[in-house]
């Protein structure tokens, strides 16, 4: 077995995820062709070295189908020795490309593997590929499936979470994401996109509200109430233990609707000295996990806790953590069941504030955390995202 390093990674901003947001005219192809040039460029990379590109995407189809990883290299330029493959495990995509890039490198099979995700949701709308949990009543009676949004309801009911809790979690992640944009944190991963024509599209992640206050979102309205007429009766099938679910997340309490796409280069030892490059972490270990499929949310906890345990070590191990913001509940109780002092978690926002682009985020998540070790001089991340139809992924990493 060999360890498993990260050399250098890079993202595109977060643009809004409707037709009038910056990224909507960039295709999905071009988010990433703009990344694989901009990662070749700034590592000086003979790209003939890299064995395989693993892109994780939701959404494969349309203009983000036919194995969009493949056809991305190509179109980049990189040398046709290249190999592509696109995969889907929902909102841990981006970290199962990295996971799964990690364990070729592992095992001796490859040397560089770029591993990431990329997700259109104004272009590609989430859902739009259909599966049965979409259009299989059978199914849906059989598993218990509810939408993802009755399911964070859910957890806050269970939990406990008021409406005035998730609010005030919701308002941090904005002012944190805010502050670390206003001090340059980002920049460093950040890769502008332009147009066809050179004319900039976006340079900086679009949905971050510096004005967000407890108060402003006490005003909005809960999202799932229409939804829970349909499927609060199906989940309290399972949860008996709740009377009732109280509806409490909204559009301000919940992940942003986003475009984007990140990269991240793996490799071994050999394969980073072959390329001239310098390894700025290792992964330490990577796990996944199944969880009650109609709750649907809480994978993560029992996912840190193998990752944990494969590592050897305890969360008070870990410096630094991103628990991806999904719903505001998610983070709330990951950090609870692991005894996470919220000081340590997602010290540069979440996904509440900059968006969950679902292919990519993974990627981008663990990105923001190695730049934050390195800022602060710590040594040891953890990156988890609660995943649909009940599982958990996460990934511990160490600097070198």
């Amino acid at each position: 077995m060999f360890d498993a390093y990260l050399y250098d990674h890079c993202r595109t901003p977060r643009g809004k995820g409707k037709a009038e947001g910056s990224l909507h005219a960039a295709t999905p192809i071009w988010l990433v062709r703009t990344l694989l040039q901009a990662l070749r460029e700034r590592t000086r990379l003979d790209t003939a070295l890299v064995d395989d590109v693993v892109l994780g995407c939701v959404t494969p189809i349309g203009e983000q189908g036919g194995d969009i990883a493949r056809t991305a290299v190509l179109d980049a330029g990189w040398a046709e020795t290249v190999a592509g493959v696109t995969q889907s495990r929902f909102c841990a995509s981006g970290l199962e490309s990295v996971n799964l890039a990690a364990a070729k490198v592992a095992s001796g099979f490859e040397r560089l593997v770029v591993a990431g995700g990329v997700e259109s949701m104004s272009r590609v709308p989430m859902g739009s590929d259909g599966g049965a949990w979409l259009l299989d009543e059978r199914v849906v009676n059989a598993i218990g499936f509810v939408p993802q949004g009755i399911s964070a309801d859910l957890i806050a009911t269970l939990e406990g979470f008021t409406r005035e809790e998730l609010d005030a979690y919701a308002a941090r992640s904005h002012q944190r994401a805010a502050a670390a944009r206003a001090a340059g944190h980002f920049k460093r991963a950040l890769v502008p996109v332009h147009d066809e024509a050179g004319a900039l599209l976006l340079a900086e992640d679009e949905t971050i509200r510096p004005q967000t206050t407890a108060e402003t979102l006490a005003a909005l309205n809960p999202s799932f109430v229409k939804l829970g007429a349909k499927f609060d009766a199906l989940a309290l099938r399972k949860y008996a233990q709740a009377a009732a679910i109280e509806h409490r997340h909204h559009a301000g309490n919940s992940s942003g609707i986003v475009d984007g796409a990140a990269l991240v280069l793996i490799g071994s030892r050999a394969g980073g000295d072959a390329a001239g490059l310098k390894p700025r972490a290792r992964i330490r270990a990577a796990a996944v996990t199944g969880s009650e499929p109609t709750i649907m949310l809480t994978g993560t906890t029992p996912a840190c806790q193998k990752a944990l345990r494969q590592a050897g070590m305890q969360t008070a191990d870990i410096d630094l953590w991103e628990i991806n913001e999904a719903f505001a509940a998610v983070p709330m109780k990951t950090a609870r069941d692991l005894g996470l002092e919220m000081d340590r978690v997602n010290v540069n926002g979440g996904a509440i504030a900059l968006g969950h682009p679902l292919g990519a985020t993974g990627a981008m998540l663990l990105g923001t955390l190695l730049d934050e070790l390195e800022r602060r001089d710590l040594q040891t991340g953890a990156v988890t995202l609660c995943v649909g139809g009940g599982m958990g992924i996460a990934t511990i990493i160490e600097r070198v």
